[in-house]
């Protein structure tokens, strides 16, 4: 059988995707390996309907509902290559069986590469985050804290203040006289010594412990890791890639077309900016330009 569209990944983008292939009646094989970004997380934030929800159990709705439309098939299983095939693309999978699909969407997402920090890994996504506009309110007027883990941190510790009272960590780094002077103006604190470990009971964080050994009280610490793709795939079939500040993306227009005919990409593999709300409407915008291409040819 040759599918309709093969969907690797099978998180907001993709679902998203494959309702709305769904409903053109269109065949739809999504591969999914189960582990999400946001599994880390508690709550997710800012997508209407769903604001405080769990990230997982939105997910599982999700996916029960595309799931009910016959069209549609989904595999546990990680496509580890892909190469043109006739018409269309052959996916292998980690199983090594191989599947046909006359298009392709690549929404299999990034890992975030996390400082190696001692108390860091074990709070991330509960005390230790990275998106101020999905966890920043729970932590209204905390004591709030910003790592320096790349040349963005900066402009993240000038953006912090709108939540609380921030501290940005140099963690020996340096900063440029007039960078300093405008965290200065925004009520930024700066703590050049450099960072030992986070401090707190479980996932909780009461404060950051300096080289020095002082322990500077914070509620939560913001960072801005680099990522990478959770699969090669992209690179192996010859899609335009574009260095990014924090990692790689995929280049694609403004219908989430990528630089080979046929192959399309969505979610954090193609941007900077990293919502479910902007994860949903990629998957969108990409299958209503699959379902167009299969219709008039493209």
């Amino acid at each position: 059988m040759t599918f309709d569209a093969i969907i690797v990944g099978g998180s907001f983008a993709g679902l998203s995707a494959a309702l709305y292939l769904a409903r053109a009646r269109r065949s739809v094989l999504v591969l999914d390996t189960g582990t999400p970004r946001n599994r880390f997380a508690a709550a997710s934030h800012g997508f209407f309907a769903q604001d405080g929800s769990n990230p997982g159990i939105m997910l599982e709705a999700m996916r029960g509902q595309v799931a009910a439309y016959p069209t549609v098939q989904f595999r546990e299983l990680a496509a580890v290559e892909a190469a043109r095939h006739e018409d269309g693309f052959r996916v292998t999978l980690a199983n090594g069986e191989a599947v046909a699909g006359a298009r392709l969407l690549l929404a299999f997402g990034i890992s975030d590469i996390l400082p190696e920090l001692p108390g860091l890994a074990e709070r991330w996504g509960q005390t230790v985050i990275h998106c101020p506009y999905c966890h920043g309110y729970e932590f209204s007027g905390k004591r709030l804290g910003v790592l320096n883990t790349s040349p963005k941190s900066a402009h993240q510790a000038g953006l912090i203040p709108e939540w609380g009272p921030t501290t940005f960590f140099l963690n020996g780094g340096t900063i440029e006289p007039d960078v300093a002077a405008q965290l200065d103006e925004r009520g930024v604190t700066i703590e050049a010594e450099p960072v030992d470990s986070l401090v707190g009971e479980g996932a909780a964080l009461s404060a950051i412990r300096l080289r020095n050994g002082i322990e500077q009280p914070i509620d939560a610490l913001f960072i801005g890791p680099r990522s990478r793709f959770n699969s090669d795939i992209a690179q192996g079939l010859g899609c335009e890639i574009e260095d990014g500040p924090l990692g790689s993306v995929i280049a694609v227009d403004e219908m989430q077309a990528t630089s080979i005919t046929g192959v399309y990409a969505a979610g954090d593999i193609t941007r900077m900016g990293h919502t479910v709300t902007f994860a949903c409407a990629d998957g969108v915008t990409a299958a209503l330009a699959i379902h167009r291409s299969l219709v008039f040819g493209g």
